[in-house]
């Protein structure tokens, strides 16, 4: 299996993730050249143009002769794509590791629907991304069938740290609902988390200018903290918390309010809303 910075690799789909990872890859000096994108929207496809990488609409022409092909559109295209990729494989002694960021779609579909004429399946990842991957921090959950060789995992971690800075695999195919519930839909509990507090600071007279770079800059500190420090969450927020002074009063009161249990059902809802949509 060839390295990264030597593979052949191929973005079926040039959304806002895909695009994401091809920046990352092209400031890790991934070859311009060794990167092909099927996209069929022209603006997308433009644009993408326009940082060197190779670009089509032919799916077939942009996952031929690719060593990683990471499938990157709509789940409901996911199935017509890798039907047409399998087709075309039909000829190559060696198939092409795939990586899925379509949500919700098994394992076993994928290997299913991109089956060779001859009826080989190639080896699949699902990755479960989140949108900080955009700025070059995010965080992904994957899970492999069991024929990926620890060869192919690395080059998979390869292509996902260009934009993440945590890449967990799990053990279990499920697993990868709770990654959703967790990660993959986490940044917008942190953002909504943001909207309410400049919204209670500006309530209480502060500008709202000031109440908003305040509240973002904090939540960055403390994003940071937590993956600097070698504390447990749960310790760095004692260390914050003098007693009955002003932080102890905040948690009693989000304490009161069963903080602990919106957090538990919010996370529960998004898991099994993914559940919902990869049986669908």
């Amino acid at each position: 299996m060839p390295s990264l910075q030597s593979s052949k690799l191929a973005f079926i789909g040039g959304g806002n993730m895909a695009s994401a990872i091809i920046g990352g890859l092209l400031s890790n000096n991934v070859a311009k050249s060794n990167i092909f994108v099927a996209e069929p929207w022209d603006v997308n496809r433009n644009k993408l143009a326009a940082t060197g990488v190779q670009t089509t609409t032919s799916n077939v022409e942009a996952g031929a002769q690719a060593d990683l092909v990471i499938i990157a559109v709509k789940p409901q295209v996911a199935q017509t794509v890798c039907e047409e990729l399998g087709a075309s494989w039909s000829g190559r002694e060696r198939l092409p590791v795939v990586v899925s960021i379509a949500a919700g779609i098994t394992l076993g579909s994928l290997q299913e629907w991109a089956r060779t004429k001859d009826g080989r399946a190639p080896h699949v990842v699902r990755v479960m991304p989140n949108t900080p991957a955009l700025v070059a921090e995010g965080a992904s959950g994957a899970f492999a069938s069991s024929d990926v060789t620890a060869e192919e995992k690395e080059l998979v971690n390869a292509l996902l740290g260009s934009v993440s800075k945590a890449t967990e695999w799990v053990e279990k195919e499920e697993l990868l609902d709770v990654v959703t519930g967790l990660s993959g839909s986490g940044p917008a509990y942190f953002f909504a988390m943001v909207e309410h507090l400049v919204a209670s600071a500006t309530a209480l007279g502060l500008p709202q200018d000031q109440a908003t770079r305040l509240a973002t800059q904090t939540c960055l500190g403390a994003g940071k903290m937590l993956v600097e420090s070698s504390d447990e969450p749960s310790q760095l927020r004692k260390n914050v918390t003098s007693p009955n002074g002003t932080t102890h009063a905040a948690l009693q009161t989000f304490e009161g309010l069963g903080f602990k249990d919106i957090v538990d059902k919010a996370v529960k809802a998004a898991t099994d809303r993914a559940a919902e949509l990869g049986k669908k």
